[in-house]
């Protein structure tokens, strides 16, 4: 069986691109399950399929990432990978479709764990909100004059966040685009499929302006994950993200990358990083030894 892919809710599990991708598993947070029932299913879930890597992006409610943590630490199995990868809800989902993609092919657990953050980097995500007033969590810079055009009710912003920060106020309708602030973010140079959910904002901007610009290959709309609101800071929001769809793409990206062995638990990785134990791929230089002075003043305090 390949690899497990696991998230911690089922709205972050995308359609499958084809009959070959497999589903991904749902581990379910401390409020839908008990800690007794919650090791049975990551039990029989490691049984089936040997390996689980968990994508744990660092907005969860901080009890879920906890019960992950707790549940790995009471089956003392390092077959479980925990991946603190931070994209905004539907860039998440989009990486977790390519990893279940990738878990049918040849490669090893230790291989599609660490090709987590190497394929993150690919990933466009954004989103079209009516304000922005909440905006500064997600690492995204806000001046003064955005904070106050928030206000107006027709108010819309185009922001990516990630791979680059980027704000622009778009112009009313009609108003023509007129300078920067109607510009549409800078897109991928590689094909890509664009995916979309819609909150509480009217608009076809990302259909409409957004995915020609972008010159994606298709576009999907998706159910906007319960999340989202929050990580964006407003409910009138359109989210987007686009990466790569195609799997013979993805798997010519991550075997071209030098793949080594943890020198702590011997899984294949590619990177600096183990995606299971978190062992970084050389050891830490170490402490210089301290000079005589040093040595000496050390002795002497009482």
């Amino acid at each position: 069986m390949p690899t497990a892919i696991a998230v911690t809710s089922a709205d972050l599990v995308l359609p499958a691109p084809d009959r070959h991708t497999p589903g991904a598993a749902v581990l379910h947070p401390p409020e839908q399950l008990d800690l007794e029932s919650a090791l049975a299913e990551t039990s029989a879930l490691l049984e089936r399929h040997g390996h689980l890597v968990a994508v744990v992006p660092p907005w969860l409610p901080a009890a879920t990432v906890r019960r992950l943590h707790t549940v790995r630490s009471i089956l003392e199995t390092d077959r479980i990978a925990l991946l603190g990868i931070d994209l905004p809800p539907l860039g998440t989902a989009l990486l977790v479709r390519q990893l279940r993609q990738l878990s049918v092919c040849d490669f090893s657990p230790g291989i599609i764990a660490s090709a987590a953050r190497l394929l993150s980097h690919y990933i466009h995500a954004g989103a079209l909100l009516g304000s922005v007033a909440k905006l500064d969590r997600v690492r995204v810079p806000v001046g003064l004059g955005a904070h106050a055009r928030s206000w107006s009710p027709s108010a819309q912003f185009a922001v990516m966040a990630h791979p680059a920060p980027h704000l622009a106020k778009l112009p009313k309708p009609g108003a023509g685009a007129g300078g920067q602030d109607g510009a549409v973010p800078s897109g991928p140079e590689f094909a890509t499929h664009l995916v979309f959910a819609r909150g509480q904002l009217t608009s076809d901007w990302v259909t409409a302006e957004l995915a020609p610009a972008w010159q994606v290959q298709g576009v999907m709309e998706n159910p906007l994950p319960a999340l989202s609101p929050g990580w964006w800071g407003t409910p009138k929001l359109v989210e987007f993200a686009a990466g790569i769809p195609d799997l013979s793409v993805l798997y010519q990206l991550v075997a071209s990358v030098r793949r080594e062995e943890c020198r702590w638990c011997g899984l294949e990785l590619i990177g600096d990083r183990c995606g299971f134990c978190a062992a970084p791929l050389t050891a830490p230089p170490a402490a210089p030894p301290p000079s005589t002075a040093s040595a000496a003043a050390a002795r002497s305090r009482p």
